[in-house]
């Protein structure tokens, strides 16, 4: 049998090329091993920070008031009612719990600022021009025409009687004690344009009945808001709420011309979340 002999002809080249490659086996099983231990454990660990930071929360989502109808806008020039255009509307009041983790108001549960931000929202059929925005309190329940914002809604807080006294509710306003709710309103103009009554009828509803009577069907335009909910408290801690709501507008509409509604939240899912 032939036997074969090897000989390093150059020992340091050899040597060089045997420490290059320990480097990058070295590089290596960094790169692929302990760099992603390390990772998931500096993940365990910040999950574990966030949970015990969220354990009590100081905010969360108490109530949801909820009022909606519809309007008949008369477009005609003499008022004949012969060219209206159909809009729904819903009125939401949103109440704050600030007592989670005292009693007492502190820097820790009272608000610095207020906005809320990524709106989203969305129908069946895409019918009319949707918009959520402010709504002053005292036109809760009333048709009034709203603007659309620009990217989020911020509001003005209110820490003092004399900041209340001179205060204009006809923009966002939220007190820093969280004894207001967030009041919003949701539009839906120009669901059915170029209305106009029937011969047989003379008049027509300036409420929910308007969607019957203009052969609207609730499932094309009920829909889902999605929103988010962001607080500063005094201590410039950042807290945010996803809301999400399905908005069913029901039959009631059709018969009483609106549907007032409110609900009461409790558990973890409605805590707002600290960033």
């Amino acid at each position: 049998m032939k036997k074969f002999n090897f000989k390093i002809k150059n020992v340091k080249l050899a040597f060089v090329i045997l420490v290059i490659l320990a480097l990058i086996l070295l590089v290596l099983y960094y790169v692929f091993i302990l760099s992603s231990n390390f990772s998931k454990k500096r993940f365990a660990n910040d999950m574990i920070h966030i949970s015990d930071e969220n354990e009590n929360s100081v905010f969360s989502i108490q109530k949801i008031s909820l009022f909606s109808s519809a309007n008949a806008i008369d477009n005609s020039e003499d008022r004949s009612l012969k060219n209206m255009s159909i809009c729904q509307y819903s009125d939401l009041s949103i109440y704050i719990d600030n007592s989670g983790t005292s009693s007492e108001l502190t820097n820790e549960n009272t608000v610095k600022e207020l906005y809320i931000d990524n709106i989203v929202m969305s129908s069946k059929l895409d019918k009319g021009t949707k918009i959520l925005n402010y709504k002053n309190p005292l036109s809760f329940g009333k048709y009034k025409d709203i603007e659309s914002p620009s990217d989020k809604i911020s509001f003005n807080v209110i820490n003092t009687n004399q900041q209340n006294e001179n205060n204009d509710y006809d923009k966002p306003t939220f007190y820093t004690d969280c004894s207001n709710p967030i009041t919003l309103g949701y539009l839906n103009k120009d669901i059915l344009t170029n209305y106009s009554v029937s011969d047989n009828s003379k008049t027509v509803s300036f409420n929910g009945k308007v969607l019957k009577e203009a052969n609207i069907s609730l499932d094309d335009i009920n829909y889902t808001l999605k929103f988010t909910i962001h607080i500063i408290n005094n201590l410039n801690e950042h807290f945010s709420y996803n809301m999400s709501l399905d908005v069913d507008l029901g039959e009631n509409i059709f018969t009483n011309g609106y549907i007032y509604s409110g609900k009461t939240f409790t558990g973890d899912e409605y805590r707002f979340f600290k960033n």
